[in-house]
């Protein structure tokens, strides 16, 4: 009885915690409960260090240099890093590694050091991140997703070590591979390593660029080599890997196919391709060319649609087809835009029930009531809201006038890019907005020919304070001033985490709380 009790208190413990597994703060509360609580949240804590946004706590960075053999920490002395001041390390922390994003482990590398070795001494950086790579392949951890980005400086050293420990890569069920460049040593040994040994993949994407025939015959194989394959990513026009969905393999497993940059115009096997998958959820299209090329006929579950460039007949025959599923629509056209508003007015009568997330970037001014008005027709389904106006374009004014009267009451998303050129105007939208609670408020201030002048700075600040900081309306809050003619970048509210954090209101930076749309998608649905 005691065993039983015992074994369901456990289970009951593993459960919460699990439910906070994105939450740093709440996790490491569940470490201090006592030794069972402390026992389960570790490997939570430490499956994917790197990626806990808040708070930006770079002190596992020692935990696992705690790690290192003897030779590996005399090394690191030599870059005047003293070893002995690391504490001990409890546990062998490389082992509970799950989710390893390349990307994320050299950013989070290049800031400790910058904490820590203000001397910056060359290379110190790089041969972290080889003991780290090193430490993870080697140390029989369990590797769910592999997240690989390619950077010259460190690419090498990431395929060589997974070359020579495959079963680092055995079990992973999610892979992305994004390359730029082919000028790379060991790209076909580490591709036909991953065909050969991974072969429990159920979500794939890849971004490779004028991939070589080799590199496409991989990649293939890659595909092929999957029985549970269920998500499938395709990023931009060179890669006719599509055909690979052929694969009588997939008939009754692949549920999710996401287009990104794609050239239809090379594509003429969809209707065959979708008629034959049997558990198909979610298709996604996502600033793709030539739609005019789309031959389907047969109606697949169209969840998101962004538009780049508009051919207004396909479209509406697409949407005919299939679009009473969508769920996500954008217009990113950043370019002299033609027949919006007749697509917006397809959109807002026919296609709308479902709406949760919405971006618009860089529209023709003739658009913003139509886009209000659509808006405020997805009300009550709304989560997710980008608007992003030109410094150039009238419609800031207007945006900031009336966009808080058709929001939701709760918003998971707001992010506005906008020219702020009446300060009036944007006093009058954050005082109306205080009957809207926002978890992630981004707001970036773009301006062209000068500056905003410092004391509009202050008001501007002062509004954020009074206004959203008081009435703690946002959990997480970002403030960009962009100077378009420069490229320069001011966040106006950097120095101010410890004010907004006694309002329990989370500072970041910009870029790090901006949603990017493929990455929405792919983490929404795959």
């Amino acid at each position: 009885m005691e065993c039983t009790k015992a074994m369901e208190c456990t289970e009951v413990a593993w459960e919460i915690i699990k439910h906070f597994q994105d939450d740093f703060s709440t996790l490491y509360s569940c470490f201090q409960v006592n030794k069972l609580w402390s026992r389960l949240t570790i490997p939570f804590i430490w499956e994917d260090p790197f990626s806990f946004k808040q708070p930006k706590n770079y002190n596992y960075i020692e935990a696992y240099l705690c790690n290192l053999n003897d030779d590996d920490k005399k090394k690191l002395n030599k870059y005047e890093i003293n070893t002995n001041l690391f504490s001990y390390a409890l546990f062998n922390y490389s082992s509970f590694i799950r989710h390893l994003d390349t990307n994320k482990l050299i950013n989070s590398i290049k800031k400790w050091d910058a904490i820590v070795n203000p001397i910056r001494q060359k290379g110190l950086v790089k041969f972290i991140y080889k003991s780290l790579i090193k430490l993870f392949v080697e140390s029989d951890a369990n590797l769910l997703t592999l997240d690989f980005t390619y950077n010259r400086n460190y690419y090498n050293i990431t395929i060589s070590q997974i070359i020579l420990n495959p079963n680092f890569i055995c079990n992973i069920r999610k892979l992305y591979l994004k390359f730029d460049t082919y000028d790379t040593f060991n790209i076909d040994s580490f591709l036909k390593s991953l065909s050969l040994n991974s072969k429990s993949i159920s979500s794939i994407n890849f971004q490779f660029i004028d991939p070589y025939q080799n590199v496409e015959e991989n990649l293939i194989n890659i595909i092929n080599s999957q029985k549970n394959l269920e998500n499938i990513s395709f990023n931009f026009d060179s890669l006719p890997l599509y055909n690979s969905l052929k694969n009588p393999d997939f008939i009754n497993t692949l549920r999710t196919i996401i287009f990104y940059f794609i050239d239809f115009k090379n594509i003429v096997a969809l209707n065959e391709v979708f008629e034959q998958l049997n558990v198909l959820e979610s298709i996604h299209i996502l600033c793709c060319s030539f739609l005019d090329s789309i031959f389907v006929t047969y109606p697949f579950k169209l969840r998101s649609l962004f538009v780049s460039e508009i051919i207004i007949e396909p479209i509406r025959l697409l949407l005919q087809n299939s679009g009473n599923y969508l769920e996500n629509f954008g217009l990113e056209l950043y370019c002299l835009p033609r027949g919006e508003v007749e697509l917006l007015d397809l959109i807002i009568n026919h296609y709308s029930t479902n709406i949760k997330f919405l971006t618009f970037c860089e529209f023709n001014h003739d658009s913003i009531y139509k886009i209000l008005k659509l808006i405020e027709k997805v009300k009550l389904s709304l989560n997710y809201l980008t608007i992003e106006i030109s410094p150039i374009a009238n419609s800031g004014s207007i945006i900031l006038q009336n966009l808080w009267k058709i929001l939701p009451s709760r918003l998971e998303y707001l992010n506005l890019i906008i020219p702020i050129s009446n300060i009036s105007d944007f006093e009058f939208f954050l005082k109306n907005l205080q009957t809207i609670f926002i978890k992630k408020l981004l707001i970036k201030c773009v301006c062209t020919v000068t500056r905003i002048p410092v004391f509009q700075r202050n008001s501007i600040l002062h509004y954020i304070k009074e206004y959203i900081m008081k009435n703690k309306r946002v959990e997480y809050l970002a403030f960009l001033e962009y100077f378009s003619d420069k490229e320069e970048y001011d966040d106006l509210i950097s120095m101010e985490n410890e004010e907004f954090g006694s309002y329990n209101i989370v500072i970041q930076k910009y870029h790090e709380l901006k949603i990017d749309n493929h990455e929405f998608v792919s983490e929404m649905y795959c």
